[in-house]
Formats: structure tokens, C-alpha cells, sequence
């Protein structure tokens, strides 16, 4: 387990301010004998928070073509046939994953080959749930073309608390099954549009982790 590097400046300063609030409390509270273990505490219980949100998992990747495997950690909140109006314009098979502040935040390709599409969209901060969220919200869309020829469209989409969408990919860039390809902080959702043919692998509530639940077979 690592601390990803999107959170390594923001721990940082959050170690400095909790130790200026807690030298405060210390210097004009020092006498009362509550107020500083009190201080204390809800600085650790603080910092353990972000601290947890920012980690990043280390563990092999069992690749395979036949297999789109969850982009990320969170709960499957929509599974329904759709139509993807930005790139592909045709019906697909939607499946979303809402991925709360507890989550692990690493986006990770759910599939390998070229990215064929990418663009982002400025937008509003709906809550990730909301059905007008992955069309309103700010939000990154990306398509990667398989080597079978197969286009698979993955969407980060922010949330009401998600106010950074960060994407490490390009058109043209080859991405691998599993590699990391984004990460969204404080709370946010991933949708990822399927042939109709696709096989389903998780049903509504599951939870799935990213980089090695399969979600579907294709």
C-alpha cells in the first residue's frame, strides 16, 4: 500500500495546519484539561481520513481480452441499456459505479489497447447519483479501441464533493488492462458503456475493485 501521489502535497499541508491548530490550542487552551487531548485526537482522526482516501493499492493484474474489469472501486448503482450520444451515438449497455469518499480513487483501464477518443467537459457538480450527472457534471470521456477492433467508452464523472478530476491519458496513447489512467478526489462515479452482447458479471449494489472485478465478458 502507497499514498498516491495526487494527495502527497495536500497530507503535507494538512500535517502542518493540524500542528499550528494544535500549538494554538496548546498555547491559549494549555491550562484546560479537555481541550487539547480533545484537539489532538480529532486532528489524528482527521488526517487518518484523507490519508485513507488518498491510498493505492499495489497488486498484479490478471489480464485477459475477454474480460472488461472494473475501472473502479465503488458500488454498481446502474446497469441498463442506453444510448452513448458523445462518441459512439449508438445503444449500449451502461454500467456505473459510484464510488464513495471511503473508496479507493485510482481509475484503472478496464480493457487494453488505444485510446481513440478522449476529451474533457467542464460542467456542473451534481450529486454522482443524479441521472443528469454523467451528461451535466464535469466529466472526462474516453474510448479505447481493442485490438479485436472493439470500442469500450469510460466516463469520469465528478461528484458533489469532487471538485479535481485528474486523467494521465492521450489520444493515441496504448493503455494496458488494469494500468492507471485518472484519479477523482472526494467522491465521484465511473460509467462504462458495454456492446448490448456484453455479459454482465455483477449485479446492482455489488461492489466491485478496481483493476480486478470483472465486470462483464465480451
Amino acid at each position: 500500500m502507497t499514498i498516491h501521489k495526487e494527495g502527497r502535497v495536500l497530507l503535507i499541508a494538512m500535517l502542518l495546519i493540524l500542528t499550528g491548530i494544535n500549538l494554538l490550542v496548546y498555547y491559549f487552551a494549555g491550562e484546560s484539561e479537555y481541550a487539547l487531548p480533545l484537539s489532538i485526537s480529532a486532528s489524528i482522526i482527521i488526517f487518518l481520513l484523507v490519508l485513507q482516501f488518498f491510498r493505492n493499492p499495489k497488486f498484479n493484474v490478471n489480464t485477459n481480452p475477454k474480460h472488461i474489469i472494473a475501472p473502479a472501486d465503488g458500488k454498481v448503482v446502474v446497469i441498463e441499456d442506453t444510448i452513448e450520444e458523445e462518441y459512439l451515438k449508438d445503444k449500449r449497455k451502461q454500467i456505473s459505479i459510484f464510488m464513495s469518499p471511503i473508496n479507493v480513487h485510482v481509475n484503472r483501464n478496464p480493457v487494453s489497447g488505444i485510446i481513440s477518443y478522449f476529451k474533457y467537459h467542464p460542467g456542473k457538480y451534481l450529486v454522482a447519483w443524479h441521472p443528469k450527472s454523467s451528461l451535466e457534471n464535469e466529466r472526462t470521456t474516453i474510448a479505447v479501441k481493442m485490438e479485436t477492433g472493439l470500442e469500450v467508452v469510460f466516463r469520469q464523472v465528478a461528484g458533489a464533493m469532487a471538485r479535481r478530476i485528474k486523467w494521465y491519458v492521450k489520444e493515441g496513447d496504448k493503455v494496458d488492462q488494469g494500468e492507471e489512467f485518472g484519479f477523482i478526489k472526494f467522491g465521484s462515479r465511473v460509467d462504462i458503456y458495454l456492446p448490448l452482447d456484453a455479459e454482465i458479471k455483477v449485479d446492482i449494489g455489488e461492489k466491485t475493485k478496481g483493476g480486478r472485478t470483472i465486470i462483464a465478458e465480451v
